[in-house]
């Protein structure tokens, strides 16, 4: 199973129990869906109406925890942890994992001195061990480790929640991505056309090549056979002159009595 495929089913189940909780059992919920190790999408359960009165209450600090994990970091949260529920060490992975994410959005080579920065992490080897056991391992980013140039060239990295800012420049970056297939696809079709019209006439041009061999192989065919025609009449005059000559050889002579 792919990792879409993973999310997809993961984020269908705690939005059904989402939707039936409520109190404690909700909180606990939101607890488990942000240490949950292969759930990377919290807006479709941050959406639900049982989680959207959790605002207002004595509660609300797990509804903006659950937003922390749909769109926040890892150094937000701590910006913010005065006011949010302490983590736990799994919450703690997993918003870091996500932080990588959000980094990996941004820029696709991402400096060791900065993903040390932004995780809190103290050394290289530290890092490039979270880098491949905590990310590439769970699939969540794809890429190559560059230890003489510091740095994690990013090959590809999973999406992230988008946050309600975002959504219009999405919707213009897609706008714009469909308007560029449409040309695409229109110049392909062109040069479809071209490449069969070029293939029939191709196919015309084949055609009358071969019709020429054709008839440049029948005259050839019809001027063997006249010298072959002609050759064999050479051959039979010199076979009967020579037939003509042994006649006369093998002729009587007769004798010539003198003329008393």
């Amino acid at each position: 199973m792919d990792i879409e495929q993973k999310q997809a089913e993961l984020v269908d189940y705690f939005v059904k129990q989402a939707e039936s909780f409520e109190g404690s059992a909700l909180v606990n919920l939101i607890v488990e869906a942000t240490s949950h190790p292969s759930l990377f999408a919290f807006s479709e359960i941050l959406s639900v109406p049982t989680v959207i009165e959790l605002e207002g209450t004595g509660n609300s600090i797990y509804r903006a925890l659950l937003r922390m994990y749909a769109y926040g970091t890892w150094s937000e949260y701590k910006s913010d942890a005065h006011r949010l529920p302490q983590l736990v060490p799994d919450q703690v992975l997993k918003l870091k994992q996500l932080t990588v994410l959000t980094l990996a959005e941004l820029n696709k080579v991402l400096p060791y001195d900065t993903l040390m920065q932004e995780l809190d992490v103290t050394n290289v080897r530290e890092l490039e061990d979270f880098l491949i056991n905590s990310c590439m391992y769970v699939g969540i980013v794809r890429g190559k480790l560059d230890q003489l140039r510091r740095c994690f060239e990013v090959q590809f990295a999973a999406g992230r929640d988008l946050r309600p800012q975002q959504l219009s420049s999405m919707i213009e970056t897609l706008a714009n991505w469909l308007s560029t297939s449409d040309k695409l696809l229109v110049s392909i079709q062109e040069k479809i056309k071209w490449a069969d019209s070029m293939g029939e006439i191709d196919k015309k041009h084949r055609k009358e090549v071969d019709e020429r061999v054709e008839e440049v192989k029948k005259a050839l065919s019809a001027k063997q056979a006249s010298i072959d025609l002609r050759g064999h009449e050479e051959i039979f005059s010199e076979l009967g002159g020579v037939m003509d000559y042994e006649e006369d050889r093998s002729r009587p002579k007769r004798r010539r009595h003198p003329v008393g």
